[in-house]
Protein backbone atom coordinates (compact mmCIF):
# COMPACT_ATOMS: atom_id res chain seq x y z
CA UNK A 1 0.00 0.00 0.00
CA UNK A 2 1.23 3.59 -1.09
CA UNK A 3 2.15 6.44 1.34
CA UNK A 4 -0.45 8.39 -0.05
CA UNK A 5 -3.08 5.59 0.87
CA UNK A 6 -2.21 5.33 4.59
CA UNK A 7 -2.31 9.20 5.15
CA UNK A 8 -5.76 8.99 4.21
CA UNK A 9 -6.76 5.47 5.33
CA UNK A 10 -5.13 5.59 8.51
CA UNK A 11 -6.70 8.81 9.94
CA UNK A 12 -9.96 7.49 8.59
CA UNK A 13 -9.74 3.76 11.23
CA UNK A 14 -8.59 5.95 13.74
CA UNK A 15 -11.45 8.27 13.12
CA UNK A 16 -13.98 5.36 12.64
CA UNK A 17 -12.57 3.75 15.57
CA UNK A 18 -12.71 6.58 17.97
CA UNK A 19 -16.38 7.55 17.34
CA UNK A 20 -17.46 3.76 17.64
CA UNK A 21 -15.99 3.74 20.92
CA UNK A 22 -17.69 7.28 21.88
CA UNK A 23 -21.19 5.91 21.17
CA UNK A 24 -20.45 2.59 23.02
CA UNK A 25 -19.18 4.40 26.29
CA UNK A 26 -21.94 6.81 26.08
CA UNK A 27 -24.68 3.77 25.14
CA UNK A 28 -23.32 1.37 28.13
CA UNK A 29 -23.57 3.64 30.58
CA UNK A 30 -26.39 5.48 29.64
CA UNK A 31 -24.62 8.82 30.27
CA UNK A 32 -27.51 11.95 29.83
CA UNK A 33 -26.66 14.20 26.90
CA UNK A 34 -26.56 17.19 29.03
CA UNK A 35 -23.10 15.70 30.12
CA UNK A 36 -22.22 13.78 27.27
CA UNK A 37 -24.05 13.31 23.89
CA UNK A 38 -23.02 10.83 21.46
CA UNK A 39 -21.15 11.91 18.58
CA UNK A 40 -24.85 11.36 16.40
CA UNK A 41 -26.45 13.93 18.22
CA UNK A 42 -23.16 16.38 18.20
CA UNK A 43 -23.79 15.52 14.18
CA UNK A 44 -27.39 16.27 14.57
CA UNK A 45 -26.85 19.62 16.08
CA UNK A 46 -24.04 20.75 13.30
CA UNK A 47 -26.60 19.88 10.70
CA UNK A 48 -29.38 22.16 12.22
CA UNK A 49 -27.27 24.97 14.28
CA UNK A 50 -24.37 25.10 11.49
CA UNK A 51 -25.72 28.28 9.26
CA UNK A 52 -25.09 30.48 12.96
CA UNK A 53 -22.27 28.41 14.21
CA UNK A 54 -20.55 28.94 10.56
CA UNK A 55 -21.45 32.57 10.66
CA UNK A 56 -19.52 33.08 14.00
CA UNK A 57 -16.61 30.84 13.04
CA UNK A 58 -15.90 33.13 10.17
CA UNK A 59 -15.43 36.02 12.25
CA UNK A 60 -12.80 33.94 14.27
CA UNK A 61 -10.80 33.11 11.38
CA UNK A 62 -10.94 36.71 9.74
CA UNK A 63 -9.37 37.18 12.86
CA UNK A 64 -6.49 34.51 12.79
CA UNK A 65 -5.66 35.20 9.25
CA UNK A 66 -5.04 38.70 10.19
CA UNK A 67 -3.23 37.94 13.46
CA UNK A 68 -1.18 35.64 11.26
CA UNK A 69 -0.44 37.64 8.36
CA UNK A 70 0.99 40.38 10.91
CA UNK A 71 2.75 37.55 13.06
CA UNK A 72 4.17 36.73 9.74
CA UNK A 73 5.47 39.92 8.65
CA UNK A 74 6.38 41.13 12.42
CA UNK A 75 8.09 38.15 13.00
CA UNK A 76 10.05 37.89 9.67
CA UNK A 77 11.22 41.47 10.54
CA UNK A 78 12.47 41.23 13.38
CA UNK A 79 14.32 37.92 13.00
CA UNK A 80 15.95 40.10 9.85
CA UNK A 81 16.79 42.47 12.60
CA UNK A 82 18.02 39.74 15.71
CA UNK A 83 20.21 38.10 12.90
CA UNK A 84 21.86 41.11 11.31
CA UNK A 85 22.79 42.75 14.64
CA UNK A 86 23.58 40.61 17.19
CA UNK A 87 23.31 43.37 19.68
CA UNK A 88 19.74 43.77 18.78
CA UNK A 89 18.77 40.01 19.52
CA UNK A 90 20.55 39.95 22.87
CA UNK A 91 18.93 43.28 23.96
CA UNK A 92 15.27 42.19 23.36
CA UNK A 93 14.44 38.26 22.55
CA UNK A 94 14.40 38.28 26.42
CA UNK A 95 11.24 40.75 26.25
CA UNK A 96 10.00 38.55 23.45
CA UNK A 97 10.51 35.28 25.43
CA UNK A 98 8.81 36.88 28.54
CA UNK A 99 6.04 38.68 26.61
CA UNK A 100 5.53 34.47 24.74
CA UNK A 101 5.41 32.66 28.48
CA UNK A 102 2.73 35.13 29.77
CA UNK A 103 -0.61 33.27 29.65
CA UNK A 104 -2.45 35.64 27.54
CA UNK A 105 -5.62 35.47 29.87
CA UNK A 106 -3.56 37.39 32.11
CA UNK A 107 -2.57 40.22 29.85
CA UNK A 108 -6.03 40.19 28.16
CA UNK A 109 -7.66 42.45 30.55
CA UNK A 110 -5.32 45.30 30.10
CA UNK A 111 -5.28 45.20 26.45
CA UNK A 112 -9.00 44.85 26.40
CA UNK A 113 -8.69 48.66 28.33
CA UNK A 114 -6.08 50.23 26.56
CA UNK A 115 -7.25 49.27 22.77
CA UNK A 116 -11.00 49.64 23.76
CA UNK A 117 -11.86 48.05 20.62
CA UNK A 118 -13.25 44.31 20.71
CA UNK A 119 -11.83 43.26 17.33
CA UNK A 120 -8.44 45.26 18.06
CA UNK A 121 -7.90 43.56 21.11
CA UNK A 122 -8.67 40.26 20.26
CA UNK A 123 -6.70 40.73 17.27
CA UNK A 124 -3.35 41.84 18.94
CA UNK A 125 -4.13 38.81 21.84
CA UNK A 126 -3.31 36.98 18.99
CA UNK A 127 -0.97 38.28 17.25
CA UNK A 128 0.99 38.30 20.70
CA UNK A 129 0.58 34.08 20.59
CA UNK A 130 1.41 33.80 17.04
CA UNK A 131 4.53 35.47 16.63
CA UNK A 132 7.07 33.73 18.76
CA UNK A 133 7.60 30.96 16.73
CA UNK A 134 8.14 32.77 13.36
CA UNK A 135 10.64 35.09 15.03
CA UNK A 136 12.83 31.96 17.32
CA UNK A 137 12.87 29.98 14.03
CA UNK A 138 13.38 32.24 11.60
CA UNK A 139 16.42 33.56 13.81
CA UNK A 140 18.06 30.32 14.06
CA UNK A 141 17.37 29.83 10.25
CA UNK A 142 19.25 32.71 9.32
CA UNK A 143 21.84 32.08 12.02
CA UNK A 144 22.29 28.88 10.33
CA UNK A 145 23.75 29.65 7.18
CA UNK A 146 26.96 27.63 5.84
CA UNK A 147 30.26 29.97 7.26
CA UNK A 148 32.06 28.41 4.15
CA UNK A 149 29.85 30.09 1.60
CA UNK A 150 29.26 32.99 4.04
CA UNK A 151 32.86 33.75 3.89
CA UNK A 152 33.17 33.37 0.40
CA UNK A 153 30.67 35.88 -0.09
CA UNK A 154 32.88 38.24 1.98
CA UNK A 155 35.53 36.90 -0.09
CA UNK A 156 33.86 38.75 -3.60
CA UNK A 157 32.73 41.63 -1.69
CA UNK A 158 28.78 41.19 -1.25
CA UNK A 159 27.24 43.62 0.75
CA UNK A 160 25.84 42.68 4.33
CA UNK A 161 21.97 43.29 2.59
CA UNK A 162 23.55 40.83 -0.33
CA UNK A 163 24.77 38.13 1.66
CA UNK A 164 20.79 38.03 3.52
CA UNK A 165 19.28 38.32 0.68
CA UNK A 166 21.01 35.28 -1.51
CA UNK A 167 22.52 33.25 1.38
CA UNK A 168 21.06 33.57 4.34
CA UNK A 169 17.13 33.85 3.44
CA UNK A 170 17.09 31.04 1.20
CA UNK A 171 18.77 28.69 4.48
CA UNK A 172 15.95 30.51 6.69
CA UNK A 173 13.53 29.46 4.46
CA UNK A 174 12.51 25.97 5.57
CA UNK A 175 12.65 26.94 9.40
CA UNK A 176 10.65 30.39 8.48
CA UNK A 177 8.09 27.92 7.13
CA UNK A 178 8.07 25.71 9.74
CA UNK A 179 7.45 28.46 12.07
CA UNK A 180 4.46 29.87 10.00
CA UNK A 181 2.75 26.23 10.14
CA UNK A 182 3.21 26.58 14.04
CA UNK A 183 2.17 30.04 14.51
CA UNK A 184 -0.77 29.35 11.89
CA UNK A 185 -2.91 27.19 14.94
CA UNK A 186 -1.67 29.35 17.61
CA UNK A 187 -2.93 32.44 16.41
CA UNK A 188 -6.34 30.19 16.41
CA UNK A 189 -5.66 29.22 19.76
CA UNK A 190 -5.23 32.75 20.86
CA UNK A 191 -8.19 34.53 18.77
CA UNK A 192 -10.28 31.99 20.50
CA UNK A 193 -8.79 32.67 23.79
CA UNK A 194 -9.12 36.24 23.47
CA UNK A 195 -12.57 36.12 22.05
CA UNK A 196 -13.25 34.00 25.66
CA UNK A 197 -11.92 36.76 27.59
CA UNK A 198 -13.54 39.93 26.10
CA UNK A 199 -16.48 37.59 26.16
CA UNK A 200 -18.33 40.09 23.31
CA UNK A 201 -21.58 39.71 21.72
CA UNK A 202 -23.38 41.48 18.94
CA UNK A 203 -23.42 40.99 15.00
CA UNK A 204 -19.42 40.31 15.34
CA UNK A 205 -19.44 37.69 17.47
CA UNK A 206 -16.73 35.00 17.18
CA UNK A 207 -16.97 31.43 17.95
CA UNK A 208 -15.72 31.40 20.95
CA UNK A 209 -18.52 33.22 22.69
CA UNK A 210 -21.20 30.40 20.83
CA UNK A 211 -19.43 27.88 22.76
CA UNK A 212 -19.88 29.85 26.26
CA UNK A 213 -22.83 30.65 25.76
CA UNK A 214 -23.98 27.18 25.11
CA UNK A 215 -22.00 26.10 28.11
CA UNK A 216 -24.10 28.65 30.03
CA UNK A 217 -27.33 26.67 28.52
CA UNK A 218 -25.97 23.08 29.16
CA UNK A 219 -26.48 23.04 25.08
CA UNK A 220 -23.60 20.50 25.28
CA UNK A 221 -24.22 19.09 22.00
CA UNK A 222 -23.98 23.03 20.54
CA UNK A 223 -20.64 23.41 22.71
CA UNK A 224 -18.78 20.20 21.02
CA UNK A 225 -20.32 21.05 17.24
CA UNK A 226 -18.20 24.51 17.97
CA UNK A 227 -15.57 22.66 18.89
CA UNK A 228 -15.37 19.97 16.25
CA UNK A 229 -15.72 23.07 13.94
CA UNK A 230 -12.77 24.84 15.60
CA UNK A 231 -10.69 21.24 15.25
CA UNK A 232 -11.27 21.03 12.06
CA UNK A 233 -10.42 25.12 10.89
CA UNK A 234 -7.50 24.41 12.98
CA UNK A 235 -6.61 21.45 11.15
CA UNK A 236 -7.53 23.27 7.79
CA UNK A 237 -5.20 26.10 8.54
CA UNK A 238 -2.10 23.74 9.09
CA UNK A 239 -2.00 21.40 6.51
CA UNK A 240 -3.15 24.82 4.09
CA UNK A 241 0.09 26.11 5.16
CA UNK A 242 1.77 22.87 4.91
CA UNK A 243 0.84 22.18 1.22
CA UNK A 244 2.05 25.82 0.73
CA UNK A 245 5.66 24.70 2.55
CA UNK A 246 6.17 21.30 0.40
CA UNK A 247 5.17 23.66 -3.12
CA UNK A 248 7.75 25.96 -1.96
CA UNK A 249 10.26 23.59 -0.97
CA UNK A 250 9.24 21.13 -3.30
CA UNK A 251 12.44 21.60 -5.90
CA UNK A 252 15.69 21.65 -3.94
CA UNK A 253 14.70 21.03 -0.13
CA UNK A 254 15.51 17.49 1.06
CA UNK A 255 12.21 17.54 3.42
CA UNK A 256 10.51 18.15 0.24
CA UNK A 257 11.69 15.71 -2.34
CA UNK A 258 9.21 12.28 -2.74
CA UNK A 259 11.25 9.48 -0.74
CA UNK A 260 12.84 7.24 -3.17
CA UNK A 261 11.64 3.51 -3.75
Amino acid sequence: MTDRAFRVLGPAVVGVLFLAGWAGVVRYFEIPSYILPGPTLVAETLWRDGPSLLGSLWVTVRITIAALAAAILLGGAIAILFAQWRVLELSFLPYAIALQVTPVVAIAPLIIIWVNNAYWSVLILALIVAFFPIVANTTLGLNSADRNLAALFKLYGATRWQTLRHLRMPTALPNFLAGVKISGGLALVGAVVAELVAGTGGSETGLAYRILEAGYRLEIARQMAALVLLALTGMAIYFSLDRVSRWLLSHWHESALPEEE
